[in-house]
C-alpha cells in the first residue's frame, strides 16, 4: 500500500520510535510521535552499534552522523576480572575489515535520530503518557494521562518494556527476575585510550567497559547476581559505594575506573518473553509493536538498539510493499520473530558464561585462551549470523 499521506502514530521517542518515524516519513507517511517525557533526552549511557544496526542507519541517510558520534571499535577483550589477565581478544577491525562496530553515547544517537525524524517532517508531541490502548473498535484508540482519547489509523508501539500496546495485544505477563542487577555509569577517560570493549569476568558477576565520545569518556556496565529484587527501571539512582563494594575483589584496572564513579544508576534485569502477537489489523487500521515492546533482551550481546533499528527498517518496508495493513503486519512478524527470539536466547547464554566459578571457570577460560591462539576468528564467527545480516538488502 502507498504510505504517502498515511496517518501513523508512534508511541515512544526512543531509538525504536524515532527510527521507525524517520523510515516511514521517508516513504511519504505523515508521522506523529507521542513521548511521555517533557523533553526527549537520555541519561548518560553507552551502547554498541554493530554492523547490522549500522547498515540501517546508513540506509536511512544517517551514516555520516554515526561516524561523527561513534568511536569505531578495534577489538573486544575478555579478561579475568580478579587479576585482569587477558583470556582472549577478538580483533574485530582486523578480522572483519569490511564491517564496523561503533561505541556510541545513547544521548548522541537519540539526538541524531530526533533530528533525522524532524528533517523529514515527523511531528513530536511531548507530555503524552499513554495510560490505555483500546483495540476493540474500528481503529486503535489511545488515552493519555490527561484523559484525552484519540483514534489512530495505524498505531505503532515503540513504548518499551512496559508497553501499553503490547498489553493490549498480548495481555499482561509478569516478567521473571533473573536474580541479576546492573549498574551503569560514565566516567572521564584519559585521552588516547584504545577503542576496545573489555569484559572483566568473575564468579557471579562481570563488568563491561569501553570508551565513548572520541575517548573522552568511559562507559561502565557492571552486573552482579543477587537475590534481592530491584525495580525494573533505567532511572533508579544507587549509592556509588554499593557498586564499588560489589567489585572490590576485581583487579586494579577495574578499580581505577570505579574510583571515578560519582553517579551510578541501578536496574534489575528481568526476562520477558518475546511477544506472541506483534500486531493486529482492525476494520479501519491496525496496531503493531517493535523494539523492546516486542522482544526485550538482556544486555549481554549489545543487540537491543540494533534489533530496534532492524525492526524499523523491516516494518517500514513491509507496510510499503503489501496491499493491506494485515498482510504487512503478518510479513513483518514472520521476518523478525524467529531472529529476535534467537538473539534473546543467545544473550541469556552469555550471562551464564560470564559468571563462571571454580572448575567451570578454569575450564571455560582455558578453552577460550586456546581457541584464541589456534583459531583467532572462531569466537567472532559464532555471531556472524547476527552481524553479517543486512536487512536493508531484502
Amino acid at each position: 500500500m502507498s504510505l504517502i499521506g498515511q496517518d501513523i502514530t508512534v508511541l515512544g521517542a526512543g531509538i525504536a520510535g524515532l527510527a521507525i518515524a524517520r523510515a516511514l516519513a521517508m516513504r511519504g507517511a505523515s508521522v506523529t510521535v507521542l513521548e511521555q517525557a517533557e523533553a526527549v533526552r537520555e541519561v548518560g549511557a553507552g551502547l554498541q552499534i554493530s554492523p547490522n544496526g549500522a547498515a540501517v542507519l546508513r540506509a536511512m541517510g544517517l551514516g555520516d552522523d554515526l561516524d561523527r558520534i561513534g568511536l569505531r571499535a578495534e577489538a573486544v577483550e575478555l579478561r579475568d576480572g580478579l587479576d585482569g589477565d587477558l583470556v582472549t581478544r577478538l580483533d574485530v577491525a582486523r578480522l572483519r575489515p569490511g564491517l564496523g562496530w561503533h561505541f556510541v553515547h545513547r544521548a548522541d544517537l537519540i539526538e541524531v535520530l530526533l533530528q533525522g525524524a524532524r528533517d523529514v517532517g515527523v511531528e513530536l508531541r511531548l507530555l503524552q503518557k499513554i495510560t490505555e490502548v483500546d483495540l476493540s473498535g474500528p481503529a486503535p484508540r489511545w488515552t493519555n494521562a490527561q484523559g484525552q482519547t484519540q483514534m489512530a489509523p495505524l498505531l505503532i508501539g515503540a513504548d518499551g518494556l512496559h508497553s501499553r500496546l503490547r498489553e493490549a495485544l498480548n495481555g499482561r505477563v509478569a516478567p521473571f527476575f533473573t536474580r541479576q542487577v546492573a549498574w551503569r555509569a560514565v566516567v572521564p577517560e584519559t585521552p588516547g585510550a584504545p577503542a576496545v570493549a573489555e569484559v572483566h569476568m568473575g564468579p557471579g558477576k562481570h563488568l563491561v567497559s569501553y570508551p565513548l565520545r572520541g575517548g573522552q569518556w568511559r562507559n561502565i556496565v557492571a552486573v552482579e547476581e543477587r537475590n534481592r529484587w530491584v525495580e525494573e527501571s533505567w532511572s533508579l539512582r544507587d549509592d556509588d559505594m554499593e557498586l564499588k563494594l560489589a567489585f572490590a575483589d576485581f583487579g586494579p584496572r577495574v578499580q581505577g575506573w570505579l574510583n571515578g564513579v560519582d553517579k551510578a544508576w541501578l536496574w534489575g534485569l528481568f526476562r520477558h518473553p518475546v511477544a506472541k502477537v506483534w500486531g493486529r489489523a482492525t476494520e479501519q487500521g491496525g496496531a503493531v509493536l517493535l523494539g523492546d515492546a516486542a522482544h526485550p533482551t538482556l544486555p549481554f550481546l549489545a543487540q537491543g538498539a540494533n534489533m530496534a533499528l532492524e525492526d524499523a527498517w523491516v516494518l517500514a518496508r513491509c507496510l510499503g510493499q503489501h496491499d493491506s495493513i494485515g498482510a504487512a503486519i503478518a510479513a513483518y512478524q514472520a521476518a523478525r520473530q524467529d531472529r529476535c527470539a534467537k538473539i534473546v536466547e543467545a544473550a541469556n547464554r552469555n550471562a551464564r558464561n560470564y559468571h563462571l566459578s571454580g572448575p567451570a571457570k578454569v575450564i571455560g577460560h582455558t578453552v577460550l585462551r586456546l581457541g584464541g591462539r589456534l583459531a583467532p576468528g572462531a569466537a567472532l564467527s559464532r555471531y556472524d549470523w547476527i552481524y553479517n545480516t543486512d536487512v536493508t538488502q531484502g
